[in-house]
């Protein structure tokens, strides 16, 4: 189960205390607030002798208790002495589910939560019971932030609870005490730049000046100027007076996002809110947008929550990325997030990447965004010459297709080497992260625990990937072979490979354990893992071989060709333009797939739009909604009977989860080692999304409340339908 399931789960006997706590005149219990048709109680005055605030004295209250039959405010009374500090938006302290019985307090306690209204009375029946501390005075928790939150929350059937804890960063009260620096006057409007290749380009900036809200899909020409085009998409929203957020995968993205932006800014009118900065760096980085001092902001994707003011663009780049959505609960993506809030806040939006996603496509062939692409003759020029193996090469190399890497690939490097660093993209890191009988090809098994087992080094013996354990005298559970074979070769044996084939060249790696941000302009090869590669100095990498293209098309997945896509063109669009010498080998296990050809012609948007005509012939998303529930036992049945689901709802399964072996890593939403789980999926047509959510939510709440069994786990757009 998810964090939140679980938290649902512990959060069943809370609901029994607070209901236990409830009888009049005992005091020390929040009341319920927010329900309809129950006449206002006149307000109290004092409790136990304390005054209480005499204007607006109840408080209304979101507790940090992310549980969703719990997914209400809470009515608290106001003390005189906090009158002044109590306001909409503070953090507070309030008990929660205690009462107090004969001098002895049962169960409750303490917890945090944000006034997010005051008022003058309250429609529940019994005494409230008052706050029992204001924590800061700054309102962290504004009108706009927490409409947004309370949006997310009903789109993913979550918690309202645990969306704020995504959007608001922990206090550092140091940081609170410090002023903010004044607001600085809006900069001076950028000059198109490279947006003049688009021939929407200037148009769409133009637009942003104006204070109009347009809405696109940009397709990104290759080479390294998009940093600096994001930069002035976002510096022509600040000069029209308005806020301007841009949201990237990953630190390294968004540094050169940042750079290019304050190039063309200056000082002081956006901050960069990443990890890297440190928890009190970020904090005080947030609290100066929170705060109206800064209307810009770059950030990875916790900055989706950032509360710019008066938002004029929001962007989003590389959507299609995995680390644009959330892990924790209710696991929303920063891409509708942000369409939410350009809904919301009346914003434009801008979609960029060197790929486009079939989300993206369904937003242009609905008229919802515009597509922002540049012609045909500009991509030709921009774009790098890619090759794969075909039927000529196949004629000059008869092993060129079973080879990893064929007469095509060495002579390519070699050429390139001559000009420039050559760039290696292998989708698997490590060594040999995957093994096989050397005699009957069966996986090679860990004795203990049966996970992978997979080679380190060389010269070390096979260790498992799942509990550790080393096997020095392996055999084969099958044919009791001793001999092992490289099922799957990862980076840092290609590596190894590549250093003996060209002695005199030195060779880099970049991966999840060392990502290196940039190369020099001297000849090297680069091996790196998708997502790692680093960008080169100069005009870019004189070639690229794209490796091992099977593992990634060969993945079990609705994505799999759209990420194979779009892992290929984020390496090549690193490579020089073709007039330069920039030439991309991509290896693949059959040259005439739509993703090698929409390679080969460097047409994202077109195979978008294919993906999207297939999923919409087979009722998959995003032209349809889908909620994936899984859970122990018949849990996911007995949810989805219990569920008022909307009438069109297309149910599949619910149907056995394959059973995690011992010693394998716990993954969300999926069953733990050795126990057995089930899992539906249902899917609506476009307009039911919102009562999809709602009737699961909503059954999940009764179920918890009533404690009829475990919690179930329910994620709304599941990544992974297989």
């Amino acid at each position: 189960m998810s964090g939140e399931q679980e938290r649902q789960a512990r959060g069943s006997e809370q609901l029994a205390l607070i209901r236990e706590s409830a009888p009049a005149g005992k005091g020390g219990r929040a009341g319920e607030g927010g329900k309809a048709g129950k006449p206002a109680r006149a307000r109290p005055r004092t409790w136990r002798g304390a005054a209480l605030a005499d204007r607006l004295p109840v408080a209304r209250v979101l507790v940090d208790k992310g549980l969703v039959h719990l997914d209400r405010f809470f009515d608290y009374a106001v003390p005189a002495a906090m009158d002044d500090q109590a306001r909409p938006g503070v953090r507070v302290r309030v008990r929660f589910g205690a009462g107090e019985r004969e001098g002895r307090r049962e169960g409750g306690g303490l917890i945090n939560g944000f006034i997010v209204e005051r008022r003058a009375d309250s429609d529940f029946p019994g005494t409230l019971a008052p706050l029992a501390q204001v924590l800061s005075t700054e309102p962290v928790l504004g009108p706009g932030l927490l409409a947004l939150c309370r949006a997310v929350a009903d789109r993913y059937a979550g918690a309202l609870a645990d969306v704020v804890q995504l959007a608001v960063p922990p206090r550092m009260a140091r940081v609170e005490q410090e002023p903010s620096a004044p607001a600085p006057a809006p900069p001076a409007a950028p000059e198109p730049g490279g947006w003049a290749r688009y021939p929407r380009g200037p148009a769409f900036l133009a637009a942003l000046h104006g204070g109009e809200a347009p809405r696109a899909v940009w397709s990104a020409l290759p080479g390294p100027a998009w940093p600096d085009e994001l930069a002035r998409a976002l510096a022509t929203a600040l000069a029209a007076g308005r806020g301007a957020l841009a949201v990237l995968p990953d630190g390294r993205a968004a540094a050169r996002v940042d750079a290019a932006l304050r190039a063309l800014t200056g000082d002081g009118h956006h901050v960069l809110l990443t990890a890297e900065a440190g928890p009190e760096e970020r904090y005080r980085r947030w609290l100066a947008v929170s705060r109206g001092a800064v209307r810009g902001v770059v950030g990875t994707r916790a900055a989706m929550f950032a509360p710019v003011r008066d938002l004029g663009l929001a962007a989003l780049w590389d959507d299609a990325d995995s680390s644009h959505s959330d892990d924790h609960a209710p696991q929303p993506h920063a891409r509708e997030v942000l369409l939410l809030r350009a809904a919301q806040e009346r914003a434009a939006l801008l979609l960029g990447g060197h790929t486009v996603t079939a989300e993206a496509a369904q937003l242009v062939e609905t008229g919802w965004a515009r597509p922002l692409a540049a012609d045909r003759d500009t991509v030709r020029a921009a774009a790098p010459l890619v090759r794969t193996v075909g039927d000529a090469e196949d004629s000059r190399d008869p092993e060129a297709r079973a080879a990893r890497l064929p007469s095509l690939a060495w002579r390519t490097a070699r050429d390139a080497l001559a000009h420039g660093p050559v760039l290696v993209q292998v989708p698997r890191r490590g060594y040999l992260p995957r093994l096989s009988c050397q005699r009957c090809r069966a996986p090679a098994r860990c004795a203990r625990c049966h996970g992978p087992l997979a080679l380190e080094s060389g010269g070390e013996a096979p260790h498992c990937g799942w509990c550790g354990t080393t096997e020095p005298d392996w055999r084969c559970g099958e044919c009791g072979g001793n001999r092992p074979r490289a099922v799957v070769v990862g980076a840092r044996r290609t590596a190894e490979e590549l250093g003996r084939a060209f002695p005199a060249v030195p060779v880099r790696t970049s991966g999840r354990d060392h990502v290196l941000a940039t190369v020099p302009d001297r000849p090297s090869l680069v091996v790196a893992t998708p997502g790692a590669e680093p960008v080169a100095d100069g005009p870019g990498y004189a070639a690229a071989l794209l490796l091992d293209g099977w593992a990634l098309l060969g993945r079990r997945d609705l994505r799999a060709g759209e990420e194979a896509l779009r892992r290929w063109l984020n390496a090549a669009a690193l490579v020089r333009p073709h007039a330069e010498g920039g030439t991309v080998v991509v290896l693949a296990a059959e040259p005439t797939l739509t993703p090698v050809q929409s390679l080969l012609r460097w047409d994202p948007a077109g195979h978008a739009r294919r993906e999207l005509a297939e999923r919409a012939f087979l009722g998959f998303p995003p032209v349809s909604r889908m909620a994936a529930v899984s859970g122990p036992g018949e849990t996911a049945d007995q949810l989805l009977r219990a569920a008022r689901l909307p009438a069109e709802a297309d149910v599949l399964g619910p149907v056995p989860m394959p059973v995690a072996p011992a010693g394998s890593p716990r993954r969300t939403g999926h069953p733990p080692p050795g126990e057995q789980w089930q899992r539906a999926l249902v899917r609506v047509p476009p307009g039911s999304g919102a009562a999809l959510a709602a009737a699961l939510k909503n059954a999940q709440a009764a179920r918890l409340a009533r404690r009829e069994g475990r919690a179930a786990w329910v994620r709304i757009d599941p990544p992974d339908i297989g």
